[in-house]
């Protein structure tokens, strides 16, 4: 349910945090929106140096962020402790070691941290250093995250990524040399031009390390991207459903074999550790606080994203207000429908109780035909098969949706 108007937002994300449970867990995103490069493929909330231009900068935004951090911090009174804190982009390691650390300050001198709390930033690898993981080490964060998308130089130029080849796998092995136990690497897969060979070699760089984390997303082509007009011009091939199924099936073959386990369908670790739990929170719908240009919140069932561009996110802000760009008051059949799309993702999967009597016997069908299991007896739940996990969005949404 949407509602307009700016004290109408104000107001609902007041209820929200006042209602909340002072016992459940609490994330805080944290969004760094600039780049050295725009990546052909991306659509996130990014800018470059070039596309800002004067109207804001490292520092504006982090000023800005810190009086969003203090919004946060009076409206979530009493202080909940925080349990995972996630700094994304962007590039956040184009802030440097102390710029990282400054913004970890910012949250501590205002959020109470849970003592296990997990404390990742995402980096590129080109922008990293031994030096520079010192310092996050000794500073509290807990873990990194490492775009490397792929080991084929071809590759990295058709998505138009700036770090090389080996960087990725070097700036992993600096990571755990420094002392970080939980480290991942992305890996994006299906690229026009990738072959399977090329994604062999990815995943043995992957393997040829001690990280314990990967991710690994199929490509997927936004409208208004670089990539999107390549292919729409016949320059490059779009992807195809059945190539990127194979790939996947290589992907979770080789990373089983290389001792990692699934937990979400584009996620494995080595161990329950190793799992993200600033992830898991939002599968879990848990509750976050989004800060910055274009972060997206969730508190208590009121869902909100922010005012996108820097600048103006910061003149919302000077002017008293919450930033938000749009929101939304979630009613109980959407919680339930995210609740059933989001947690059947995950390998510990989706309570059978939780699901309606005209759900269920359509998920049953689906353990018919095999991409569904039964898993459990007192606490049954229903956990995709590894046929399951290639078609996971059509089999949640035709359990939420007949015909």
């Amino acid at each position: 349910m949407k509602v307009e108007g700016e004290q109408a937002v104000d107001s609902a994300v007041e209820v929200a945090c006042a209602a909340i449970d002072p016992a459940a867990p609490l994330g805080l995103y944290l969004h760094v929106p600039f780049c050295a490069t725009r990546c052909g493929y991306c659509d996130f909330n990014t800018y470059t140096a070039g596309e800002l231009g004067t109207s804001s900068s490292p520092e504006s935004w982090r000023h800005a962020v810190e009086r969003e951090l203090d919004a946060a911090a009076r409206l979530l009174n009493p202080v909940r402790p925080v349990s995972t804190i996630f700094v994304g982009g962007g590039t956040p390691s184009l802030l440097g070691s102390d710029g990282l650390c400054r913004l970890l300050d910012a949250v501590r001198s205002r959020f109470a941290l849970t003592d296990d709390a997990e404390v990742t930033t995402e980096s590129n690898p080109e922008s990293t250093s031994p030096e520079f993981f010192d310092g996050l080490l000794s500073a509290g964060f807990t873990r990194i995250s490492l775009g490397m998308q792929s080991a084929a130089p071809h590759v990295l130029a058709t998505l138009d990524r700036t770090h090389t080849p080996g960087r990725a796998v070097a700036a992993a092995r600096e990571a755990t040399a420094a002392g970080f136990e939980h480290v991942n690497l992305d890996l994006i897969y299906g690229t026009p031009g990738e072959t399977d060979a090329d994604l062999h070699a990815s995943v043995d760089a992957v393997l040829s390390t001690d990280v314990d984390h990967v991710s690994a997303y199929a490509l997927i082509v936004e409208d208004g991207t670089a990539l999107a007009r390549r292919i729409r011009s016949g320059e490059l091939p779009a992807p195809d459903d059945d190539v990127l199924a194979d790939r996947f099936q290589i992907l979770d073959n080789r990373l089983r074999a290389g001792g990692f386990d699934w937990y979400e369908v584009s996620n494995w670790s080595r161990t329950d550790a190793g799992r993200c739990r600033h992830n898991l929170a939002y599968w879990y719908s848990h509750d976050w606080w989004g800060i910055g240009p274009g972060a997206h919140s969730h508190v208590n069932g009121v869902r909100w994203s922010n005012q996108k561009h820097p600048a103006r996110y910061a003149d919302v802000l000077d002017g008293g207000r919450l930033p938000v760009g749009g929101h939304e008051v979630l009613t109980d059949e959407d919680r339930h429908v995210e609740s059933v799309m989001l947690t059947a993702r995950c390998r510990d999967g989706l309570p059978v109780d939780r699901l309606t009597a005209e759900e269920f016997p359509r998920a049953a069908g689906f353990v018919d035909d095999g991409l569904l299991e039964f898993v459990g007896s007192v606490d049954a739940r229903l956990v995709l098969t590894d046929a399951g996990r290639l078609l996971a969005d059509r089999v949640v949404r035709e359990i939420l949706y007949a015909g």
